[in-house]
C-alpha cells in the first residue's frame, strides 16, 4: 500500500498537523489512543480520507517473555478503531525480570536493544508469530536506536532483520534516524545495514531529529532533522521507492512552518535521490548467514537465558547493580542517566502538579529518588510512588508545599498520608528486595 509522505500525530500539534498541506498520512502512538474512542482531531483526519497508523511502544517483542495477550487485544482495538492498513512495534525489551528469573519485575520506560544473536532471534520471531496471529492487520516493526552494545553478538544489523523477515514475513519500518544513531554510537555503517536487509520488506520509513553530546548521539525527536539523517534517507531512496516516508516530533515542538519546511526537505531529499527510472520493483536485499544448528536447547532454556541476560542489564541501568560482563561500562553510565532523565521528564507530562508543587527541586528530588526505586508499574504509579517516598521523609521541607503534596497523594493513591508504620513496612520490602 502505498502511504505518501507523512506526519507523527500528537496531541500538542493536532490542529497543525491538521493544517499542515500535503499530508497523506499519520502514524499515532497506540498506547494514547482509547480502545473506544478517539480525539476529535484524528477523527477530522480520517474523514477527509487521512489514514491513521497506531504505532506500539510497550509490547517488547524482543523480550524473553511472550507477549501479552492484554496488550496484543488493546492494540488490535485499537487497529479496528482506526480501520488501518497496518500497525507497527519494534524490535527491542521494555521490560525485564519477574517469575522466570524470580526476581522483581523492571520497566526500562524506553526500548532497549535486544542482542543479534541466534537465541534472540529464535525469542523474537516466536513472539512475533503470535502477535501476527492476534492482529487483524499486518504488522510491521522498527529497528531502533541505542546507546550500547551486547558484547558476543553474531549477526549484523542487516542480516538480523533480514532473518527476522524471512522467518516470519513481517515488514519492517526502517527509521533512518535510527540507523545513523547506530552508527555514531556503535561504529555500524548505514549503508552496509541496507545492503544487508530485504528493502522490499520495508512498509515506510522514519525520519527524526536528535542531537551529538560528547560524542554520543541521542535520538531525541526532539530536534530538527539534520543532514547525516538525510543523507541515510537518500541512501535508503537509492536502493527502493518506500512505501511511505513520515516525519517524527515528540517533543519540543516548533511552529507549524518549521514542521512543514523539514516535510519540504524530506520530499526534496527523496526526489534528489531517485534513481533514473525508479518506480519498477525493489531489489532484494543480501541473504542472512545460514541458520544455527537445529539441534540445541529448549525453547524454555533460551527465554530462561535471554530473562537472565536481559535483567541483569536493566538492573544495571535502573537499579545500580553490577554492569553485566563485557558491556562498555561508560556507556552503560550515560544510558543510565538518559533513562533517569527520560523517567523524569515522563512523569512530569503524567503528573504535572509534582513540578508545580516542588518548583525547581522537582528534577533532583526524583532523580535521587530514581536511583534507588526501579520503575515497575508504569509511569502514573512511578508519580505516586515519588510523592510517597518524599512524604515519607518529610519532604519537601516547605510546610506549606508538603500540605499540597499530601493533598495531591491523598486525592489519588489513599485516604492518609504515609506514616511511621507505611516507612517501616517499605524499608522491610526493599530489603528483602535487596537480597
Amino acid at each position: 500500500m502505498k502511504l505518501g509522505i507523512g506526519i507523527g500525530w500528537r496531541p500538542e500539534i493536532a490542529d497543525a498537523v491538521e493544517a499542515l498541506p500535503g499530508i497523506d498520512w499519520v502514524e499515532a502512538v497506540a498506547e494514547n489512543i482509547c480502545t473506544d474512542h478517539l480525539p476529535d482531531s484524528l477523527v477530522r483526519l480520517r474523514a477527509r480520507g487521512v489514514t491513521v497508523v497506531p504505532h506500539g511502544v510497550s509490547l517488547g517483542l524482543g523480550g524473553a517473555e511472550r507477549p501479552d495477550a492484554g496488550r496484543l487485544a488493546d492494540l488490535a482495538a485499537r487497529a479496528g478503531l482506526l480501520s488501518t492498513p497496518l500497525v507497527t512495534e519494534h524490535i527491542a525489551f521494555v521490560r525485564a525480570g519477574g517469575p522466570r528469573t524470580v526476581s522483581p519485575g523492571l520497566e526500562a520506560g524506553h526500548l532497549l536493544p535486544v542482542p543479534r544473536t541466534w537465541d534472540a532471534l529464535d525469542v523474537l520471531c516466536e513472539n512475533v508469530r503470535i502477535a501476527q496471529d492476534s492482529l487483524p492487520v499486518p504488522l510491521a516493526l522498527e529497528n531502533i536506536a541505542a546507546l550500547i552494545s551486547w558484547p558476543d553478538e553474531e549477526l549484523t544489523e542487516g542480516q538480523f532483520l533480514a532473518e527476522l523477515v524471512e522467518r516470519t514475513g513481517v515488514r519492517l519500518l526502517i527509521d533512518v534516524a535510527n540507523l545513523h544513531t547506530n552508527h555514531v554510537n556503535r561504529g555500524e555503517d548505514p549503508a552496509t545495514a541496507l545492503d544487508e536487509l530485504p528493502v522490499e520488506a520495508i512498509a515506510y520509513v522514519h525520519v527524526a531529529g536528535g542531537v551529538e553530546k560528547d560524542g554520543v548521539w541521542h535520538d531525541t525527536h526532539a530536534h530538527p532533522v539534520t543532514r547525516p539523517v538525510l543523507d541515510v534517507l537518500a541512501e535508503l531512496r537509492s536502493r527502493v521507492d518506500p512505501p511511505g516516508v513520515l516525519l517524527e516530533r515528540d517533543d519540543d515542538f516548533p511552529p507549524a512552518e518549521e514542521l512543514a519546511g523539514e516535510l519540504a526537505t524530506i520530499r526534496a531529499t527523496l526526489d534528489r535521490a531517485a534513481p533514473p527510472g525508479a518506480g519498477g520493483p525493489a531489489p532484494a536485499g543480501k541473504p542472512a548467514p545460514g541458520p544455527a544448528p537445529s539441534a540445541g536447547p529448549s525453547p524454555e532454556s533460551v527465554r530462561d537465558r535471554l530473562a537472565v541476560a536481559q535483567t541483569a542489564l536493566l538492573s544495571a541501568l535502573v537499579a545500580g547493580t553490577p554492569a553485566p560482563r563485557g558491556f562498555d561500562h561508560r556507556r552503560l553510565g550515560v544510558q543510565s542517566r538518559a533513562l533517569a532523565a527520560k523517567r523524569a521528564g515522563v512523569v512530569a507530562k503524567a503528573a504535572p502538579e509534582l513540578p508545580q508543587i516542588l518548583g525547581a527541586g522537582y528534577r533532583d528530588a526524583f532523580l535521587a529518588y530514581a536511583r534507588t526505586r526501579p520503575m515497575s508499574a508504569g509511569y502514573r504509579r512511578d508519580a505516586l510512588d515519588f510523592a510517597e517516598q518524599l512524604l515519607i521523609a518529610g519532604l519537601p521541607a516547605d510546610a506549606a508545599a508538603r500540605r499540597r503534596l499530601t493533598h495531591w497523594w491523598q486525592d489519588r493513591a489513599a485516604a492518609r498520608p504515609p506514616g511511621r508504620s507505611t516507612r517501616l513496612v517499605r524499608a522491610a520490602r526493599s530489603a528483602l528486595v535487596g537480597r
